[in-house]
């Protein structure tokens, strides 16, 4: 990982656990646009590998509902794929108000966002032109795009949500509980999903593999990303780390990595 210029290397054990939990991810939609992986027989990773930023969403399914963290980039309709693999009535929780995470946002009915991101959600992101966003959204594509998107066009979702998470908000699917964390530092209302049933850690975009995570737009703060990482890096119980991007699944060792990371900052 790497951090405010500083890189933090993975041992050779990490990266084999890396390497050996990505191989055991079973596809099973191979879509023009996303790439569904099983993670258990309730959960389920719905990528978008044709964009630079190979962005992540999850569905996680209880006996009685199901939550979708993060809606995806907005270039193809993530929905056709939720439709594929529940029937249960899905409850969006969003990670953080950028585009990539929140371009699916209007095929839902029930949508939920940190309360100090709900005027981003409403009236627009924050200190990121659109003129910037439509160049991130349409560059480094490699797989063919839907006729209907045009990048020209292109508009991050706009609406008021469903209802506002705060830190220590608990979610019950029903067999499943979720529990929110407040962590800011990429965004302010950026929030973390722990999966208690399970042990999976939802991060978004405070903690992903290959690449850096940023922390230098004009509404990031670098002081709180540190804290919001040394945070996690002390939850115990976490059997698996899924971020917004890149790699699916990294192993909990890596919270020792970003634990030691965080002390030298």
């Amino acid at each position: 990982m790497e951090t405010k210029g500083r890189t933090v290397k993975n041992d050779s054990r990490m990266e084999d656990r890396i390497h050996m939990e990505n191989k055991r991810h079973n596809i099973v939609i191979d879509d023009a646009w996303f790439t569904v992986s099983e993670l258990d027989e309730a959960t389920y990773a719905i990528s978008e590998f044709g964009h630079w930023e190979k962005v992540h969403s999850y569905l996680l399914l209880g006996s009685e509902r199901a939550a979708l963290i993060d809606t995806g980039l907005g270039i193809d309709n993530i929905r056709r794929m939720t439709d594929q693999l529940t029937d249960l009535p899905i409850m969006v929780l969003t990670t953080h108000v950028h585009a990539d995470h929140i371009g699916n946002h209007g095929q839902y009915d029930e949508i939920y966002v940190h309360e100090a991101e709900e005027d981003w959600l409403v009236s627009g992101i924050k200190k990121l032109s659109i003129e910037q966003i439509r160049k991130d959204i349409s560059r480094d594509i490699t797989r063919p795009v839907p006729a209907s998107f045009n990048p020209v066009t292109y508009t991050p979702y706009q609406g008021r949500p469903t209802g506002l998470l705060r830190d220590g908000d608990e979610i019950e699917l029903g067999n499943r509980r979720l529990v929110i964390y407040h962590t800011p530092g990429h965004s302010p209302g950026h929030i973390a999903v722990l999966d208690t049933s399970r042990g999976y850690l939802f991060t978004g975009d405070l903690l992903y593999d290959e690449t850096p995570v940023y922390a230098f737009y004009p509404t990031t703060s670098p002081e709180d990303l540190v804290r919001s990482l040394e945070r996690i890096a002390a939850f115990e119980g976490v059997t698996q780390i899924y971020g917004g991007h890149n790699r699916i699944g990294l192993p909990p060792e890596l919270l020792e990595v970003v634990r030691e990371a965080a002390r030298e900052l």
